[in-house]
């Protein structure tokens, strides 16, 4: 799907948001059926971190539609994650429009961090914390309880962890756009900087879908250095707006 060189009416969005999901509907349905023919190899790789902790308990299922089911929604993860350079590319490509001229410049650069910092989410989550996550866990049963991990949960716990730490790590995207259209001042994000650590542990706390300590705190920190690091980016790239705010009084 080409990139609008222009603005357009309401109508057009619309009909411009239809042709972009389009496209990540034909994308995902063609990577989802051929993620269904390797939904074997998508599940050891899924769970190799885990694998260590669990060993091969794992691919237990209690329903005669759950192994086609659970093949789907790994085809699906697989389509996700392989399709994800063409969803965001296809998200952003949506708002273009909407953007003059000098705002149209930041696109590749925003296509390329963001596809970046999401396949980083996914990969730190995937080699660091995946493990550590799943041992913790597993010790709380115990001597009183006995596990019995069928697949679906494996998988489901897997993915959840690593969709939320790769959209987690877009926090540098979102604070170069919250400085660049002034929703929220440069200066007021540095002066209330223990707000948004507590903020962020907040979300941390959420996406993460276990109580574990060490996965929250890992997000967490992980979150906090990619927001010192985009503010520090912002500080230096966007100077001219930043004097500009202070120039206008936006605090």
């Amino acid at each position: 799907m080409p990139i609008t060189p222009k603005r357009m009416p309401f109508m057009g969005h619309l009909n411009e948001l239809r042709k972009r999901l389009t496209v990540v509907a034909i994308v995902l349905s063609v990577l989802t059926l051929v993620g269904y023919l390797f939904s074997d190899q998508i599940f050891m790789i899924l769970i190799g971190p885990m694998q260590p902790v669990i060993g091969d308990q794992s691919s237990y299922v209690f329903d005669i539609l759950e192994a086609m089911s659970n093949r789907f929604r790994l085809g699906l993860f697989g389509a996700f994650v392989v399709g994800s350079p063409i969803i965001i590319y296809e998200t952003l490509a949506f708002f273009l429009p909407a953007l003059r001229p000098k705002e149209r410049r930041w696109f590749v650069w925003t296509f390329i961090a963001a596809v970046v910092l999401f396949l980083t989410g996914v990969a730190f989550c995937y080699f660091f914390i995946l493990e550590p996550s799943t041992e913790w866990l597993v010790q709380q049963s115990g001597e009183t309880f006995e596990l019995l991990l069928r697949a679906q949960s494996a998988m489901t716990f897997a993915m959840w962890f690593l969709a939320g730490f790769g959209l987690a790590f877009e926090v540098p995207v979102v604070v170069f756009y919250l400085v660049y259209f002034g929703v929220v001042p440069y200066d007021k994000l540095r002066k209330n900087w223990r707000v948004v650590w507590v903020v962020i542990v907040i979300v941390a706390s959420m996406i993460t879908p276990d109580w574990n300590p060490w996965s929250m705190l890992a997000l967490s920190g992980a979150m906090v250095a990619l927001f010192e690091a985009s503010m520090a980016t912002v500080r230096i790239v966007l100077a001219r707006k930043i004097k500009a705010q202070k120039l206008a009084g936006i605090e």
